[in-house]
């Protein structure tokens, strides 16, 4: 990794020891990039990054400490104004890394010298040279926009003119019906019942290992999801033909619940409104998980040893086994299975924005790049797995 700094330091007439500026940085990088691999250019990038980390270690001991010291307050600081506005776990964990990450992109530049053309060099590090896509930039924004607020107090500017991340519009992979139902018969419980929901109702992943046994309506053949992504509530159909599998399933997790509560075990998460106004509703057999973790786990937040759902790596995993096992030679993921619900129906004949409303889709643009042709809105969907 020498070699980089070396090279770096020749073409720019630098003698060693002088530290390396943002903008030579970027220009030796780009130049790299037309002639190298990616990975070369990321060992050489973070060369330079930690030959500018140990140069002002030396030089300035006591002032990197300081600044370092300064991140950790201002990130404690963050996550307590996070949790006090009850943003979820997740958004939590997500918002604090892109500080981190944007800490290390300044090389922990003191917090008080932070200025908008810091972000604005880091959104457009993200686009040009990490290629991120546009809602990765998006993200990344938020959450420094949130820091900036919140954390430093101040705002960033009026505007910021970073490049934006190009839009790599890329069609979904969508299985067949047969290949649906093959990569199922290969799957085991809980497993089959997750990817079974999550292709019957066009739900995400972290949606189907979040259901709860009151969002289920067997008598109307519903299933309520409730804060998908946006923070959006939406009710989608539940193939009638799973009924009979999951009342053999809850059946089963019924026992577990009753387990916990004999062992005294506290009750499952609750969004934090409606933990505080029936604080023993956790304890109740309608708000249990529908696919409960074998294992308890402590509540990263208040320290609370609970039950957890399934994550959802456990359900990628054993969808990427199954794929294999059935011989689809497709670069399918478990989220194939939504892509291929929404496909069916609108091979079905279904209306594109009702698929969309099943879909949770904000913006029907998101629903329309399955298919550019819109049949006639029918009433009382039938989900592709009951056909």
């Amino acid at each position: 990794m020498v070699r980089w700094v070396t090279q770096l330091l020749q073409e720019n007439n630098l003698s060693p020891g002088k530290t390396v500026s943002y903008q030579k940085r970027k220009d030796f990088l780009i130049r790299l990039a037309q002639k190298l691999e990616p990975w070369q250019v990321e060992q050489a990038d973070r060369a330079i990054k930690l030959y500018n980390y140990f140069l002002n270690r030396s030089k300035n001991g006591n002032d990197l400490k300081e600044a370092e010291a300064s991140w950790q307050e201002l990130l404690e600081k963050t996550q307590k104004v996070l949790r006090r506005r009850h943003y979820s776990y997740r958004t939590e964990k997500t918002y604090l890394d892109w500080v981190r990450r944007f800490g290390e992109f300044t090389e922990f530049k003191p917090p008080e010298a932070l200025t908008g053309e810091d972000f604005q060099d880091f959104l457009t590090h993200l686009a040009v040279e990490r290629h991120v896509a546009p809602s990765t930039q998006n993200q990344a924004l938020n959450a420094l926009v949130f820091f900036f607020r919140e954390g430093l107090e101040r705002d960033i500017g009026p505007y910021i003119e970073a490049v934006k991340a190009k839009e790599r519009r890329r069609l979904p992979v969508v299985l067949t019906r047969e290949e649906v139902q093959e990569v199922l018969f290969n799957l085991e419980e809980p497993y089959y019942l997750i990817c079974a929901l999550m292709y019957g109702g066009g739900l995400r992943v972290s949606e189907a290992v979040r259901v709860r046994v009151k969002d289920l309506n067997f008598e109307r053949g519903l299933i309520t999801v409730y804060s998908g992504k946006g923070d959006q509530d939406r009710v989608t159909v539940l193939p009638r033909r799973l009924e009979p599998e999951f009342e053999v399933h809850l059946t089963k997790v019924r026992e577990t619940y009753e387990m916990d509560r004999k062992a005294g075990v506290a009750g499952v998460f609750l969004p934090h409104a409606l933990e505080r106004k029936y604080p023993k509703a956790g304890k109740e057999w309608a708000w249990f998980w529908v696919f409960p973790s074998r294992e308890l786990s402590v509540d990263p937040r208040t320290k609370t040893v609970r039950r957890h759902h399934l994550h959802p790596t456990a359900v990628q995993r054993a969808f990427k086994k199954a794929l294999h096992k059935a011989g689809v030679e497709k670069p399918a993921t478990v989220h194939s299975l939504r892509h291929s619900f929404a496909t069916h129906l609108l091979e079905d004949g279904y209306d594109i924005r009702t698929i969309q409303e099943l879909m949770g889709h904000k913006s029907l643009r998101t629903t329309m790049i399955y298919t550019h042709i819109v049949g006639k809105r029918i009433t009382g969907v039938i989900s592709p797995f009951d056909r």
